[in-house]
């Protein structure tokens, strides 16, 4: 039997997708405008930043990032373009490769952060109360986790 959402709950759910689509929206277009890159490039700059050694795997960035492997191999294309990042082959496993942040790449994520930061700050953490900026990433958390790619839900 189909569990009907509640007039709340259809409220909640249809601000909801609207509010996804639009913030990314937003944050994307700031982030070409002043540093030249979409939001998934920037992303992806500070995944490999934060990785030891600058360093993932071509695959761990697919699955983070909740990509294909060949949509994440035309990004790094990109991004190695731009001389953002370099690929190197995996010691000891022909078949894998690897996704490493340039210095020119670093210097690229630093010049970009304040501008996101700034874009994030203004059209989400400065339109909401700091309770509601807790509330909504306890709501993130629990969405993660039942959603993301380590939840007991995913397939392998």
């Amino acid at each position: 039997m189909t569990r009907w959402l509640t007039d709340d709950e259809q409220r909640t759910w249809r601000a909801f997708g609207p509010v996804l689509r639009l913030l990314v929206d937003r944050l994307d277009r700031d982030l070409r405008s002043a540093a030249g890159m979409p939001i998934t490039y920037y992303e992806l700059l500070v995944m490999l930043s934060e990785a030891p050694d600058r360093t993932l795997r071509m695959s761990e960035l697919a699955q983070h990032t909740n990509s294909s492997p060949s949509r994440i191999s035309h990004a790094v294309g990109k991004l190695e373009e731009a001389g953002w990042v370099r690929r190197e082959h995996c010691a000891g496993d022909r078949r894998g490769w690897l996704a490493v942040l340039t210095p020119r790449g670093l210097a690229a994520l630093k010049a970009a952060a304040p501008t996101h930061v700034a874009s994030v700050r203004a059209h989400l953490v400065d339109v909401l109360t700091p309770a509601q900026v807790r509330q909504l990433g306890e709501i993130s958390e629990a969405l993660l986790a039942h959603l993301g790619p380590d939840s007991p839900e995913t397939p392998d």
